[in-house]
């Protein structure tokens, strides 16, 4: 990680900078995926199977054996951790569950709004070098919870044809019947357009590379909406005196394991907490099987000494991280100063970690910026918000005449008519 002592704010920009990516190429290569997935169907995912994973498949569709034979693999421990996060997740999605009343704006004009679930949703979990079944549970959840009637799920097979067993023990336990061997641009290409396996979805959800991450951007132009526009995994750290060093750094290695293009930021307002960390850093990294690739991403990481705890929130909200901890036991009075992040960590003991599994919140979250416009994946993700309204003859008495002289103005007359026979008639 490079090291900044006390910069002007004028450097601040530059410094949270992400990783910069061949756009222009990455595009090209992406675009060129998703039309001939839309052209060729099931022949084009093979082909892609075949080029990208190394894997010559007959089938698309995961079949009910190898279910159950992942169910029979996958260890009684790990079922009960899978348990206690998805009773936490569970706990906390049903809490977005709301009913909204029905608002009289005017005497005889009711008003009132209805969440109603996306029928059809595609989710795409990673499952190369780190297979994500923790995100089947992030997005499966809220979407049976909302009611969507068909929830399928891509994932790229390993170099046995095989999925891992823990993503298929984790479909089956929360209802997905629909699991297709299928990953990158291509899977997010299939679930777009539909081929003759995989059926055609309304909205995609779920986390992947820069592929995947414009491959969700590009169908998305095309009408097929997306969660967010969710790129490499990022966190945040404000550590201040307060702080445990050692938790300060295992928290940074735990996003910078999650891929190469992955970034960690380090803010203080104590040289010497830095200091401590980044030692911690090192220490700890010669542990990890992922180092090589925590290596790659702390390369693009940065650990910055500010002149005050409040400094290091205002350039907090500009990075505008995926993940924020606050790494203080003073966490209370920096809570409300929080404008930009998908989501927050407070204290010593908040660990990232915490909301990637078992928390109850959603790990499914706005990176690259996006969390100063974008909210992290909930209940209301996989619902419409349907507006009605009923007008009585008192309604349209009581505000017919001033919608004939506003469409008038705008001069929409046939505006005015619909309003203007219906007045006549009373």
């Amino acid at each position: 990680m490079k090291t900044y002592n006390k910069p002007n704010k004028n450097q601040w920009e530059e410094l949270i900078k992400r990783p910069v990516i061949n756009e222009e190429q990455l595009t090209q290569a992406v675009a060129s995926i998703v039309k001939d997935v839309k052209q060729n169907g099931d022949k084009a995912l093979l082909k892609y199977t075949r080029m990208f994973d190394g894997v010559e498949l007959k089938r698309l569709e995961v079949s009910s054996q190898e279910i159950d034979i992942a169910v029979a693999q996958t260890p009684q421990e790990l079922k009960d951790a899978i348990d206690v996060a998805l009773n936490n997740i569970t706990a906390f999605h049903k809490t977005q569950q709301l009913t909204e009343d029905t608002v009289e704006t005017t005497p005889g004009v009711k008003c009132w709004r209805k969440s109603v679930a996306i029928e059809k949703v595609g989710l795409y979990i990673p499952g190369g070098s780190a297979p994500l079944f923790s995100t089947i549970l992030m997005l499966a959840i809220p979407a049976q919870i909302a009611g969507c009637k068909e929830i399928l799920l891509c994932t790229p097979p390993n170099k046995n044809q095989a999925i891992n067993p823990a993503i298929l023990y984790t479909a089956q336990l929360v209802g997905i019947k629909k699991i297709y061997k299928v990953g990158g641009a291509q899977s997010v290409a299939a679930m777009a357009n539909g081929t003759e396996t995989i059926p055609q979805v309304y909205k995609i959800f779920g986390p992947g590379n820069q592929y995947v991450t414009k491959a969700k951007e590009l169908v998305q132009q095309a009408g097929v909406a997306i969660d967010m526009p969710a790129g490499p995994s990022e966190v945040l750290v404000i550590a201040d005196k307060t702080c445990n060093p050692a938790y300060v750094a295992a928290d940074l290695l735990s996003q910078a394991e999650h891929g190469a293009d992955s970034q960690v930021i380090l803010l203080s307002d104590d040289e010497s907490i830095v200091e401590q960390c980044l030692a911690e850093v090192n220490l700890q990294l010669d542990t990890l099987p992922r180092k090589e690739t925590a290596i790659k991403a702390l390369a693009n990481s940065k650990a910055i000494v500010l002149n005050s705890i409040d400094e290091c929130v205002e350039l907090s909200n500009s990075y505008a991280p995926e993940h924020l901890i606050i790494a203080s036991e003073n966490f209370n009075q920096l809570v409300d100063t929080i404008t930009n992040a998908g989501s927050v960590f407070l204290g010593n003991y908040s660990c990232e970690s915490a909301g990637d599994y078992a928390s109850g919140t959603n790990h499914t979250l706005p990176t690259n910026g996006f969390a100063k416009n974008y909210s992290g994946v909930s209940l209301d993700s996989f619902v419409k918000k349907i507006t009605y309204q009923e007008l009585s003859k008192e309604g349209i008495n009581n505000i017919g005449k001033a919608i004939e002289i506003m469409a008038e103005a705008e001069e929409l007359i046939a505006h005015k008519n619909a309003i203007t026979l219906r007045l006549n008639e009373n």
